[in-house]
């Protein structure tokens, strides 16, 4: 036979595109449209209704950037039209290229009752099927002109990611507005042609079932009348029957499909708009689950649920009535879809605790995975965190977005720092916006790496980043594919149904030890540094608010502030949303988080001043309150009493410029250009700084990635280097302790003071940048006189290591990484820390010296200034500290990481307050000591193993205890582990490397 494959391949593509697709809506008569432009921000439903509108035609250019127009739309069904299916067709200008990225709408009908959402892929609205002819049609449209901010050329810069600077212009033209008729027939024919079309595609050329579908195509292509598609279309899906009636073969790959819409709760649009996203995306849902009784779909983030309640009731009603039947599925259990590498130990505790009580107090459900598609890469801690929350499951996506190497394993398990493991799936579809593509399902069959020990993988069908969901045309495509030759068979179940079965078939999968690194997206741990600071602040205000509060309660009955610090929280966590804190959102976006962290600063601080002030009492004396977990300066962790005698710091002019400075533990000194050439350790009579490579060294680097600005830096910025060498002025500081250096470049200003605090065995850096550069990135270096093949980078309840070397293309992908509070680098008797309050980008390189031996430099990342998607990323003025901490063990890195971002307070009062909670070992870190959740005046205390080595301490509470239990995150016993005896208030525990452990303690 001659092979004609091409032939009708290319046949199939133009019959399909030119005339069967265009025969679905066969007859349509004009509706009538009205709008009327809401000024400012969206209104109530309600007032969008009963607006006045005025007349509008298709053609129409209508909505400003980020505008909200409500479109009425009228009309009458035809008589001729009796016994057919009817639908409006409602085009707002869409580009189907686009769902969630351009305009989108929510369909009402007069009474307020919402319909579903329009979006690009999503146009219809049922009218009736079959329809009796003559019904009068009125529906409004709550349009929202959201503007394209990434289009088809993407990461262009652009004034529209932000009302203040978008402007006015309309953005789009007014396409379609009728009533059409639908023919199903054609409609069925389409998806058939479409999914056999798409199989045909992926097979091999020389594969017998290839030829047998080409063959039933033609003959279903010579069935169609061209002139009377609509006539003929029952006849050319006949000539289709046997090959879409032909089973799969029993070793077929199984995909479990999940109807699924990841929503960003912010990125290319404001956080007020993803509330009316996940609307919209809710009622389109409900929708489709009414009309198809296999479909199920799962929506993640608590939050996203919360806003639904709040704002959209009536679709609140459906939701809830199609989670009791089981089909609109809670998946998750965090808040949002965090970043996982930034966010501090609680704040990852609190994703869990807030998300999981979310929908167990709404719906009475408990999920067991943890369900992060999108996030950028994951802490080595968080697998301890799953766990403790009552989780045993991971799914994401992201990893499969890594550059540089491919990951060994779909199904795996997952261990983390303490030795914790999670049952962990990547779908092999590599992506969380599956639309049920032939070539979609054929790459996850090919790409799945665990054949021959599982056959199963999962597959997030729908339309995300900006919402949409699942479409009937991707429930129909399923549907042919749930048993079809040639492919992968698909049933829809939820993500608890696929974990179980994927468990089952493989219960020992390959072990995954230790961070999961995206190779991918680096510069999110630096970019938008106001973002970040903001979070490391409001992480440690929440820790003093509920410290102080509690202790206060216990002590002098304070009013604890249960609902404010609930709301705070979860305001904070929102904002770790996975683009909100890695700063891959909009100006928008930033601008209010800005606004946010300074609000929730204010409100802590007034949480935390009130609360001390109960403890003080009335009274002169000076009192210093001591909020870090470990004891300083005399003062307890978690107590306040007046500060001992700390020594004194020494500066001296330097022969030939510059300036030593000496506290009797380090002498450091400072050249005439402001750089650090010596910090030496005075006990141990040890150099810190690398010969001939002076430290507080800012670097700056051309910064353009060759895409995704705002997420990337790629390798090669590290080609081109600028030493900032130059100084202004190199004076004494103001308290004549100190150093003060200023220093000019490009079109910014940096000044810096450097520091010995008396008493204290660290140089502080304080940095102030007025930053006006683009497309640039700014490091500040310390390279350090010390042989380390790995270094220990803070995250979440411990540390892990990473290797300083790139002997292979895994490490060497590794050139920025993320740590919390510290980085620790280590000789077998010595060591050095550099902690920071409010960075996490860094890097960390060896070089040979010249008389042999190696040194290590790290360089913390400071600022970037990418143009998209915010043209003004990060200008403006900064303010960073750091400390370099010589002669560090492990656990000095700890302590200080802890007390950089936990400051000192003072105030007078009538006399030392004792801490509510004390503990005997300084390697037991308690990370928070607050009341229990349920109000019932219990006291939680969480605290974790922090310096990688096994443990014995006492916790001693200094109130009366009737009994402790241990926990979970949510408080909850666990019936499995026994509690630890109390004697008069001392608790002894035996705590694993990074054990993490919650005791709540009732009140006597």
């Amino acid at each position: 036979m001659h092979d004609d494959r091409t032939l009708v391949e290319a046949r199939l593509r133009r019959v399909l595109d030119e005339r069967i697709r265009p025969a679905v809506y066969p007859e349509s008569v004009p509706l009538e449209a009205a709008v009327w432009h809401a000024p400012g921000e969206p209104v109530p439903v309600a007032e969008g209704l009963a607006a006045d509108v005025e007349p509008v035609t298709v053609g129409t250019r209508w909505g400003a950037p980020w505008g909200t127009s409500w479109f009425r739309v009228t009309g009458t069904v035809p008589e001729a039209w009796a016994g057919r299916t009817v639908e409006a067709v409602l085009d707002l200008g869409f580009d189907e290229n686009m769902p969630g990225f351009q305009c989108e709408g929510l369909v009402y009908r007069p009474d307020g009752t919402p319909v579903k959402g329009l979006n690009p892929r999503n146009q219809w609205v049922r009218i009736g099927a079959p329809v009796r002819g003559g019904e009068e049609v009125r529906l409004h449209v709550e349009a929202a002109s959201n503007p394209v901010i990434m289009g088809y050329r993407p990461f262009t810069p652009t004034p529209l990611g932000d009302r203040e600077t978008a402007g006015g212009a309309p953005q789009y033209t007014l396409t379609r507005m009728d009533l059409a008729v639908l023919d199903e027939t054609v409609w069925h024919l389409v998806t058939d042609l479409e999914v056999l079309g798409e199989l045909m595609a992926e097979l091999p050329v020389d594969a017998p079932r290839r030829w047998e579908i080409l063959r039933a195509v033609e003959r279903a292509l010579d069935a169609v009348d061209l002139q009377d598609v609509n006539g003929t279309a029952q006849r050319a899906r006949s000539r289709l029957t046997d090959v879409l009636a032909a089973p799969a073969v029993p070793s077929a790959h199984r995909i479990s499909a999940v109807g699924h819409a990841h929503i960003d709760s912010a990125w290319l649009w404001p956080l007020r708009e993803t509330v009316r996203k996940v609307a919209r995306t809710a009622a389109n849902m409900t929708a489709l689950l009414d009309d198809e009784p296999e479909f199920v779909f799962a929506m993640s983030q608590a939050q996203q649920w919360a806003w639904v309640k709040e704002h959209r009731p009536e679709v609140w009603a459906r939701v809830k009535k199609a989670v009791a039947d089981g089909r609109f599925v809670p998946a998750g259990g965090m808040w949002v879809e965090s970043d996982t590498n930034m966010p501090g130990s609680e704040a990852m505790a609190r994703q869990f605790v807030h998300g999981k009580r979310f929908f167990l107090d709404e719906f009475g459900v408990e999920n067991d995975e943890a369900w992060l598609p999108d996030t950028f890469g994951f802490a080595a801690g968080l697998p301890q965190i799953i766990k403790a929350a009552g989780s045993k499951y991971l799914l994401t996506q992201k990893i499969s977005w890594s550059r540089t190497n491919s990951f060994p394993h779909h199904t795996f398990r997952w261990e983390g720092i303490d030795g914790s493991r999670v049952f962990t799936h990547f779908p092999p579809v590599d992506t969380y916006n599956c639309s049920m593509r032939g070539a979609e399902i054929a790459h996850a069959v090919r790409n799945f790496k665990d054949k021959g020990a599982a056959r199963h993988s999962l597959a997030p069908t729908g339309w995300g980043d900006g919402g949409g969901g699942t479409t009937r045309e991707m429930v129909a495509k399923a549907a042919r594919l749930r048993d079809l030759e040639g492919s992968a068979t698909v049933t829809w179940e939820t993500p608890a149904a696929f974990f179980a079965k994927a468990e089952a078939e493989n219960p020992e999968p390959p072990v995954w030890v230790g961070e999961l690194y995206l190779e991918l997206h680096r510069a999110t741990l630096t970019s938008q540094a106001a973002t970040k600071q903001g979070n490391r602040r409001s992480e440690h205000l929440l820790r003093e608010a509920e410290l102080w509060a509690a202790t206060a309660a216990v002590r002098t009955g304070f009013p604890y502030p249960y609902e404010d610090l609930d709301r705070i929280w979860k305001t904070v966590l929102l904002h770790q949303f996975h683009d909100i804190l890695p700063g891959s959102s909009i100006a928008w976006v930033h601008r209010e988080a800005r606004a946010t962290y300074a609000r929730i600063a204010d409100e802590l601080n007034g949480i935390v001043d009130a609360a001390q002030r109960a403890l003080a009492g009335e009274g002169t004396l000076p009192l210093v309150f001591n909020g870090a977990p470990h004891p300083r300066s005399g003062v307890p962790a978690g107590g306040a009493r007046p500060a001992g005698a700390t020594g004194r710091t020494t500066r001296e002019d330097r022969p030939g410029g510059g300036h030593v400075l000496d506290n009797g533990l380090l002498r450091v000194a400072v050249d005439a250009r402001g750089l650090v050439d010596s910090v030496h350790d005075v006990e141990a009579d040890r150099e810190t700084v690398a010969p001939g490579r002076p430290g507080n060294l800012l670097q700056l680097h051309h910064d353009l990635p060759n895409m995704w600005d705002a997420w990337d830096v790629d390798a090669f910025y590290r080609n081109t280097v600028t030493d900032l060498t130059d100084a202004d002025e190199v004076t004494p500081g103001d308290d004549g302790a100190s150093v003060r250096i200023a220093r000019t470049f490009g079109g910014s200003r940096v000044t810096q003071v450097l520091s010995l605090p008396p008493g204290d065995k660290r140089l502080v850096v304080d940095t102030e940048v007025d930053w006006h550069e683009t497309e640039k990135f700014l490091k500040l270096a310390f390279p350090l006189d010390l042989h380390a093949d790995r270094y220990a980078s803070e995250t979440q309840f411990g540390h892990f290591f990473r290797p300083t070397h790139t002997n292979t293309s895994w490490e060497a992908a590794k050139f920025e990484a993320c740590n919390h509070r510290f980085l620790h680098l280590q000789e077998p008797d010595w060591g050095v820390a550099v902690v920071n309050d409010g960075t996490y980008g860094h890097d960390v390189t060896r070089t040979v010296r010249t008389d042999g031996g190696t040194t290590t430099t790290v360089r913390v990342s400071l600022l970037r200034a990418p143009r998209f998607p915010d043209p003004e990323t990060d200008q403006g003025v900064h303010r960073f500290r750091h400390a370099l901490v010589p002669g560090a063990s492990v656990g000095d890195a700890v302590r200080e990481g802890w007390r950089i971002n936990l400051p000192e307070r003072r105030l007078t009062g009538a006399g030392e307050v004792a801490p509510l909670v004390t503990v005997d070992r300084d390697s037991v870190v308690v990370t928070a000591v607050k009341l229990a959740d349920d109000g019932s005046g219990d006291v939680v205390i969480r605290f974790h193993e922090a310096h990688g080595a096994r443990a014995r301490a006492t916790l001693t509470a200094a109130f009366p205890v009737a009994g402790v239990e241990v926990t979970d995150l949510l408080e909850r016993p666990l019936a499995d582990t026994p509690p630890p005896a109390v004697d008069e208030g001392r608790i002894t525990v035996r705590l694993r490397p990074f054990q993490l452990t919650t005791l709540r303690l009732k009140r006597a």
